[in-house]
């Protein structure tokens, strides 16, 4: 009995079978791979002509356009250093101005705390003597008293108080008063105590000078006490008082 007959073996597909069917069947892969190409082609399709503008901007330019656009740019650059230079001037100009309104703000306040010391309208701490007047034998008149206060500003006191009650200024009056002395106007007695800011060894010796204070002080009834305290402190103040009569005289 015969054998039955084997059919042959597919034939493989020829090169341009392969081709035709990959033209016209792609696979996912392919595909995909196109979209890429197609892209990437389009991406240097679009420099290329980016490029090819930027590199012609000044193409058609003659030479005298050139030179007008390099004077043109020169002349921004100049026009930008000096609005530069301008506001550098400014600036250290106002800050110029904010140092002498500084300093000017500072002397006025320096001044000021001075005046204000002087016209006895703050209180004040500071080295200086304390000076005890006591009566022994008779009671001291208020002239010695005063005269001991002209020789204490003398000597540099910068500030004075007496008994703790009265601050002593330039227009400060002594006067009688039923047993004591009247100091602006304020009944003290005995005994009189004055704190005494300044150098405490030319204040001692403005009292301790031959016929002076101290011997006034003795010759009078009484005794003369000092004490170097270390720092003092004044406490009591006056009221500011505007002038009367006197008006500042105008700049000449």
């Amino acid at each position: 009995m015969p054998e039955p007959t084997r059919p042959d073996p597919p034939r493989p597909p020829t090169g341009r079978e392969r081709l035709r069917s990959a033209l016209t069947r792609p696979s996912r892969g392919q595909a995909v791979v196109a979209v890429l190409l197609a892209a990437l082609a389009f991406a240097a399709i679009t420099q290329v002509r980016s490029t090819g503008v930027d590199q012609e901007d000044f193409t058609g330019y003659r030479q005298q356009d050139l030179i007008d656009v390099l004077a043109g740019l020169a002349g921004t650059s100049q026009r930008a250093v000096t609005e530069i230079d301008r506001l550098e001037r400014t600036r250290d100009d106002l800050l110029s101005d904010s140092d002498s309104r500084q300093a000017a703000l500072a002397q006025a306040r320096t001044e000021s705390e001075a005046l204000a010391v002087l016209a006895g309208t703050v209180p004040v701490r500071g080295p200086g003597l304390r000076v005890t007047v006591e009566e022994v034998s008779a009671q001291v008149p208020p002239v010695v008293l005063l005269d001991m206060v002209q020789e204490l500003r003398t000597g540099g006191a910068e500030a004075i108080q007496i008994n703790g009650q009265v601050r002593l200024v330039a227009q400060s009056s002594f006067s009688a008063g039923a047993g004591g002395v009247v100091v602006d106007g304020q009944q003290l007695q005995a005994p009189y105590v004055l704190d005494v800011i300044g150098d405490p060894h030319n204040l001692e010796n403005s009292l301790t000078f031959p016929l002076g204070p101290r011997f006034q002080v003795e010759s009078a009834g009484g005794k003369l006490e000092l004490e170097d305290p270390g720092t003092l402190e004044i406490q009591a103040v006056r009221k500011p008082v505007a002038p009367e009569f006197a008006q500042p005289a105008p700049d000449e």
